[in-house]
């Protein structure tokens, strides 16, 4: 009897899972059903090139129906699942909810930015973990040159041209080098600007950043940062943000039209509607085999890998977990499918076993550093070696062409350094023109 997988969520795991499943199964075996709300999946590496206009927004993104052509797709969200009774609840887009049965699950929401309660942080803050607020910070920090530019308010100036980074992980590095270096480019076409009108601030909690490399990679990183004159702040944290006046623990205190957060993330809050078991940190419990796990009972048919998912690393100490990467949900997804597979054909699953190759960081155009397999760059070789790798991982070959055809055109002509901000509210210009007309009765 054919079976149904139901895959929720299309983030790394979900879409690689289910690419590799419609291509190893037979349709007859199984049908592959996706659920997400987005109707793509967003490669996160490439926010940072995408935010600071070296690549097309669009092309860091996948169109699931163009990659996941035999899969069944539903544009929608699941609310609830139910694994006893192997039921998910689907609110779709538009309509009332429905419950989808199945015979396998992959559960892989991913997770969201984890935010701590600080004052007028969710009134003045931006997150950086989608292709929307990518777009935004690029236009938002655009306008911010733009306001700069037309005013003779030296303390509007200074508010406008001061831009606050909260974490010091990849997300966060990346982000805030990209963002600076398409800035200072933009400085060319603002005669009333200088690089030094602009301040650039990083706040990191703990005494170093980058903590997925050794410490002198983190440190090269920190001074590279320091040449480009940015404020670097170690151990140190945000304690509040009411009306952008941001304030420090080091006592420090001023005032700031820009504050991205990037201190992390979570599991998704999703996963509190569920009867799977979590574990401290509100992770689904797996064993080796991505298997769900509750105690020493396998969870028949639940699968889980990724951000929301406390794999055990079996190339570490023992207790130790894999860490939140794309480099573990791509290898996890695959390995997931293969035993899946096996399972539906009554085989043994294999255990996921892999040693983290290492991670690499753009800082800007022509500038990175990266450390693989022991091997530690920086400069431009670390920035090329960025680049070929997450040009190799994006799924597609439609979207390696594009994303190499926008990196040649950027090597050839200037950026664009135009700001698109209308497109955050783009109905207020025809609300504002259209009369109100009372509704007739």
């Amino acid at each position: 009897m054919k079976k149904r997988i139901l895959v929720v969520g299309a983030g790394h795991v979900g879409l690689y899972a289910a690419l590799r499943l419609s291509k190893k199964l037979h349709s007859w075996e199984a049908e592959v059903m996706v659920v997400d709300p987005q109707p793509h999946m967003t490669y996160q590496p490439f926010l940072p090139e995408a935010s600071a206009g070296n690549i097309s927004p669009r092309h860091a993104v996948v169109p699931l129906r163009r990659a996941l052509r035999n899969c069944t797709i539903v544009a929608g969200e699941v609310t609830r699942i139910e694994h006893a009774r192997k039921t998910a609840t689907v609110q779709p887009i538009i309509g009332p909810a429905r419950e989808i049965p199945y015979d396998h699950i992959i559960v892989a929401p991913g997770s969201v930015s984890r935010t701590l309660p600080i004052p007028g942080l969710r009134e003045q803050g931006i997150g950086f973990k989608t292709i929307g607020e990518a777009i935004y910070l690029r236009n938002h920090v655009l306008d911010r040159l733009d306001v700069a530019a037309a005013t003779a308010d030296p303390v509007t100036r200074r508010n406008a041209l001061t831009f606050v980074f909260v974490g010091g992980g990849y997300a966060g590095i990346e982000a805030l080098a990209e963002m600076e270096d398409m800035a200072r480019d933009a400085l060319k076409y603002y005669p009333e600007l200088s690089s030094e009108d602009m301040r650039w601030v990083l706040v990191e909690a703990t005494l170093r950043v980058l903590p997925e490399v050794d410490r002198d990679m983190g440190a090269y990183t920190v001074q590279q940062l320091l040449k480009r004159k940015m404020d670097i702040r170690l151990d140190t944290r945000l304690e509040s943000c009411v009306d952008g006046v941001v304030k420090l623990s080091d006592g420090d205190s001023f005032r700031a039209d820009t504050i991205v957060w990037t201190a992390g993330v979570k599991p998704s809050p999703m996963l509190d509607q569920t009867d799977l078991p979590r574990d401290e940190r509100r992770r689904v419990t797996c064993l080796p085999t991505l298997q769900v796990v509750d105690g020493d009972r396998v969870l028949e048919g639940a699968w889980s890998a990724g951000d929301c998912a406390a794999v055990p690393d079996l190339t570490g100490p023992p207790g130790t977990f894999c860490s939140p990467s794309a480099q573990h949900a791509v290898r996890q997804a695959a390995q997931m499918a293969d035993n899946i597979r096996a399972v539906l054909r009554s085989r043994l699953p294999k255990n996921y076993k892999h040693k983290h190759a290492g991670s690499v960081a753009s800082l800007g155009l022509h500038k990175g550093v990266a450390q693989v397999y022991g091997i530690k760059l920086t400069g431009l070789p670390a920035w090329a070696m960025h680049r070929a790798y997450h040009l190799s991982r994006i799924p597609s070959l439609n979207r390696k062409v594009r994303v190499l055809v926008d990196w040649v055109l950027a090597f050839v002509l200037r950026r664009e350094v135009v700001a698109l901000g209308q497109l955050h509210d783009p109905r207020e210009e025809f609300v504002e023109a259209t009369p109100r007309i009372a509704p007739r009765s």
